[in-house]
């Protein structure tokens, strides 16, 4: 039967403020849903997918292993493709094969019409093996915006806003590691997801830790995550009562599960008690999940 791994990750609790993005007006503004009938904020599954990818590049250059050599390459200004053409299909390139790709193609003359009298193009396509939700904060937003003023000659834009949150974010990933060229990569995916620090999508000039404080692995045959956005801010912590309840209803099979971090007070016992595998460490839960035989 097919294998599969879905995880939630909570990150650690910084300042989101967008300074390069979005504005309304002269306010900078953050990327906003409504959320459990609130207002959150959110990070799109895009920065995360570019954490990943500049993860991975900063490794094999650092290593010079090529098992992190990835196609898209990010130098801090622009992109460069190395193989535009996606000539091999994924095999080389890690980002290549765990996130996809796209490569559309205009047509070459007026005569690549199809039966409707359309142009036709062409385009070689790879569906992403690895898919990201969006990241939304724990604590809804409650409009929090700092006021300032630039220096030198004042013009109709010198004073300007930005909007500021102090939260940390809950997403989730599913992966099938059948549908990767490369079956082994599934350990270098884990191991990005437990150390990322540089999500674009905060575009935030102010350091946001974007590495887990808590994660929920589930390697399961059931193609359904069930463990989607299942924690809840209890003080400091988190709680995953929501994540117990469907453990203690049959829903998820406590053996499926593997956990790392911090949680809620009594939590990691009842987790425990239920037969699910519970480390004090995301870092030492991530090493459990990439020793895993996937084949």
């Amino acid at each position: 039967m097919t294998k599969h791994l879905h995880a939630t990750f909570v990150t650690h609790i910084g300042i989101a403020a967008n300074n390069r993005g979005e504005t309304e007006g002269n306010i900078t503004t953050l990327q906003k849903i409504m959320w459990k009938n609130d207002l959150y904020t959110t990070v799109s599954a895009e920065a995360i997918r570019f954490a990943l990818r500049y993860y991975w590049q900063q490794q094999y250059e650092r290593t010079g292993d090529e098992a992190y050599l990835v196609n898209r390459v990010y130098d801090g200004q622009t992109y460069q493709w190395k193989d535009e053409s996606f000539a091999d299909e994924g095999e080389l390139y890690i980002d290549d094969d765990v996130l996809g790709y796209m490569d559309a193609k205009a047509p070459k003359s007026d005569s690549s019409e199809d039966s409707k009298g359309k142009k036709k193009g062409a385009a070689k396509v790879r569906r992403g093996a690895l898919e990201v939700s969006r990241a939304v904060s724990l604590l809804p937003f409650l409009g929090e915006t700092s006021f300032n003023s630039k220096g030198g000659v004042k013009t109709n834009t010198s004073l300007y806003g930005t909007e500021m949150h102090a939260t940390s974010y809950q997403y989730s990933i599913s992966l099938t590691p059948q549908q990767l060229k490369r079956k082994e990569r599934i350990a270098l995916v884990v191991e990005a997801l437990a150390s990322l620090h540089y999500v674009g999508g905060n575009q935030s000039r102010f350091l946001f830790d974007f590495s887990p404080q808590l994660a929920v692995f589930r390697i399961t045959h059931d193609p359904a995550p069930r463990i989607l956005f299942v924690a809840e801010p209890e003080g400091d912590l988190y709680s995953v009562q929501t994540l117990i309840k469907r453990v203690e209803s049959g829903d998820i099979a406590a053996d499926e599960l593997v956990i790392g971090g911090e949680m809620a007070a009594g939590e990691r016992e009842q987790l425990q008690q239920l037969g699910v595998k519970v480390h004090k460490g995301v870092l030492e839960a991530a090493n459990v999940v990439k020793a895993m035989d996937w084949t």
